[in-house]
């Protein structure tokens, strides 16, 4: 998992899944957060901790058009990492990170 500060709302996870380059995927940092609280998501991405019933794992459900992957990653691991990523960005501050003049200027049609 990587976090940039310069995108401070998403957290991008790489996975190695039958092949040798990994498949890239953006999960929203709060989507990561809620799965270790219960469970999160839906559709494409489900997230859920099954922490609670004996279990230290948190499932991670990805769907596209190519397929499905249930993944299992310690509990420890997702928590210390979303930590690392507060520590660098606290929850509620992202906004404060974006140059909105220029995501706006990138949306609209330049004339």
């Amino acid at each position: 998992m990587r976090y940039k500060p310069a995108d401070p709302y998403v957290v991008r996870a790489a996975f190695f899944v039958d092949c040798d380059e990994p498949v890239e995927w953006v999960l929203g940092r709060d989507l990561l957060a809620g799965g270790l609280e219960g469970s999160a998501g839906h559709a494409d991405v489900r997230i859920w901790s099954a922490a609670g019933r004996g279990d230290e794992s948190i499932y991670i459900a990805l769907g596209s058009s190519a397929g499905t992957a249930l993944l299992e990653v310690p509990v420890q691991d997702v928590s210390s990492f979303l930590e690392d990523t507060e520590a660098l960005v606290p929850r509620g501050t992202e906004s404060g990170l974006i140059d909105w003049d220029a995501e706006l200027a990138h949306l609209l049609p330049q004339g």
